[in-house]
């Protein structure tokens, strides 16, 4: 059945999308000024540097401090980042020894955020610099305080950064493997880590 020249010029017009340009767009802030903001919340011991000359523009937070800053990212009426859109760990390590005076660190780990905020349109990046190993005992993980209360998604997130790269988020409602058995040994995406030759009777290499 076929369709008036009206009735297919209302079903075009409710089609349209509406202009970026009505969308509000001076709240929008640059990584700079999101950097200033909580800088002049939280003060440079906790708001330690802004980088924006190695990818995504980051913010390192001191580890003890991240829920509280977190929820001021999250709650602030100029930041307003409504959105964890990713969570992970990086295990800084060169373990070649041939390498390692070069590779410009010192071996640690990094807990990043990758927040957005669906109202304003601007993202940052924050970070947390670690240990590999609490008071450097190996096997001892480090330990960061959890964000799940601040974005329920972070539950999901820790649990694989835990599974994975090794680090105890405390607070955390239910921290466990989420990938690997229960039973696993190790942490898979550690630079040093050994693939086991078999488990439970299925060779591992």
């Amino acid at each position: 059945m076929g369709c008036s020249p009206a009735t297919s010029l209302a079903v075009t017009a409710r089609r349209e999308p509406a202009p970026v340009d009505s969308i509000v767009t001076e709240t929008f802030m640059k990584p700079e000024e999101i950097f200033d903001v909580l800088r002049e919340r939280f003060g440079e011991d906790i708001i330690r540097r802004l980088d924006t000359e190695h990818g995504d523009p980051w913010v390192e937070v001191k580890p003890e401090s991240i829920t509280e800053v977190a929820r001021f990212c999250r709650d602030d009426q100029r930041l307003q980042f409504d959105h964890l859109n990713n969570l992970c760990g990086v295990d800084y390590l060169e373990p070649d020894p041939r390498k390692a005076a070069k590779a410009g660190f010192e071996p640690h780990l990094e807990i990043v955020y990758h927040l957005s905020s669906y109202t304003l349109r601007h993202t940052i990046t924050l970070k947390v610099i670690l240990p590999r190993w609490k008071d450097d005992q190996p096997g001892k993980l480090p330990e960061v305080p959890s964000v799940c209360s601040v974005w329920a998604i972070a539950e999901w997130h820790e649990r694989e950064a835990f599974d994975l790269v090794g680090v105890r988020f405390v607070g955390h409602p239910d921290l466990r493997r989420i990938l690997l058995p229960v039973d696993w040994v190790g942490h898979p995406l550690r630079k040093d880590y050994e693939f086991p030759l078999e488990y439970h009777g299925i060779r591992g290499k």
